[in-house]
């Protein structure tokens, strides 16, 4: 059995079957805990744009999922040579599972994959900027964003996990065992505990400042929280050598439970946790209408290739120490149209 998503929250389904791929009208209803450093991520881009200014061009071959103007082979040799510029969030990268995932569509379409791990608000503006081909990231409200400005299109529901509050073995606020993370939150706060935040505009540190506003609590105020700037992996790093209390992503806390020696004090949906602490991935093409250097051909290839059936097993096979990391979402049998479409988007009355 698999844990599946939902706008509502979590479900248990068996493994589904794959659906139709659906189009219409403006889309119808050895791991490594280290980021990549900024100066790499300036020099991808950098290259990135001196390929741009030399001519590189951009075939917009491709209106959907591989396989839309002709078979396979067709597909491969009209994206081969290419490269393709993902921004992700550094969850997917500090985790292992990009390289998972990267190596069987570089083989099959004899293309690279050069890869900007950045927290989701930074992945985000890459792609605004037009130094990044495809983005895979998790907040949906900034997703949207992106959407609702015309720099994003053919969004897709990619997988998902969900967040958890680790800290120190001892747990000095009392916060262990309870099911009620804004409350966990309040609690961190009147005990004067140290809090590290990611304080990157990440996925996660969007969803943690959700968390303090439904507290009604300010934490900048506050003498304990410190923001990191930084990367899941090293903030892990950080309050494991400091001690207190963060927010992580499930996959890339499993990934480093055995270098680290903090627990988890309150679980999220997938241990029966609060749905506050879903954590859902969507992975999106930039726009070839705003950004006409992008290689969008070889984008909706990704796209289609993650979001097919191989990529689903990927996702789903993908362990460490025995703990699956994500659940993918994207082959279902009910397909839920709102993926395509920021997430109140409703069509125009004629």
């Amino acid at each position: 059995m698999t844990r599946k998503v939902t706008q509502s929250g979590y479900e248990i389904t068996s493994n589904s079957e794959p659906a139709e791929f659906v189009t219409g009208s403006n889309y119808a209803p050895a791991q490594t805990y280290l980021s990549v450093p900024a100066i790499v991520v300036s020099m991808q881009i950098q290259r990135r744009r001196v390929l741009a200014g030399l001519g590189t061009g951009v075939a917009v071959g491709l209106a959907g999922c591989t396989g839309a103007l002709g078979g396979e082979d067709d597909d491969a040799a009209e994206i081969s040579g290419e490269t393709l510029t993902l921004t992700t969030t550094t969850s997917t990268y500090d985790t292992g599972l990009l390289d998972e995932l990267n190596a069987p569509f570089q083989d099959r379409y004899g293309v690279t994959v050069d890869t900007v791990a950045q927290g989701t608000g930074a992945a985000l503006e890459t792609a605004r900027n037009g130094d990044a081909d495809v983005v895979m990231v998790h907040a949906r409200s900034l997703e949207d964003e992106f959407l609702e400005d015309g720099y994003g299109v053919n969004r897709r529901d990619l997988m998902f996990n969900d967040f958890v509050v680790v800290g120190e073995p001892d747990d000095p606020a009392g916060v262990g065992g309870g099911d009620d993370v804004v409350s966990a939150f309040a609690e961190i706060a009147a005990a004067e505990a140290t809090f590290v935040s990611r304080g990157d505009d990440s996925g996660t540190h969007t969803k943690e400042r959700e968390i303090w506003d439904e507290a009604g609590l300010e934490p900048e105020e506050r003498g304990e929280y410190q923001e990191a700037g930084d990367g899941m992996g090293e903030v892990l790093v950080r309050t494991d050598q400091g001690g207190g209390y963060t927010l992580a992503d499930r996959g890339t806390y499993l990934s480093m439970q055995g270098e680290i020696d903090l627990e988890i004090h309150v679980q999220g949906p997938i241990e029966d946790g609060p749905d506050l602490l879903a954590n859902p991935y969507g992975i999106v093409a930039v726009n070839p209408a705003v950004h006409d250097n992008v290689t969008y051909d070889l984008a909706m290839a990704y796209i289609g290739f993650l979001t097919g059936l191989e990529g689903h097993d990927v996702i789903q096979g993908y362990t460490v120490e025995g703990e699956q990391l994500f659940f993918p979402e994207a082959v279902a049998e009910d397909p839920n149209f709102q993926q395509y479409v920021p997430a109140d988007w409703k069509p125009e009355e004629g």
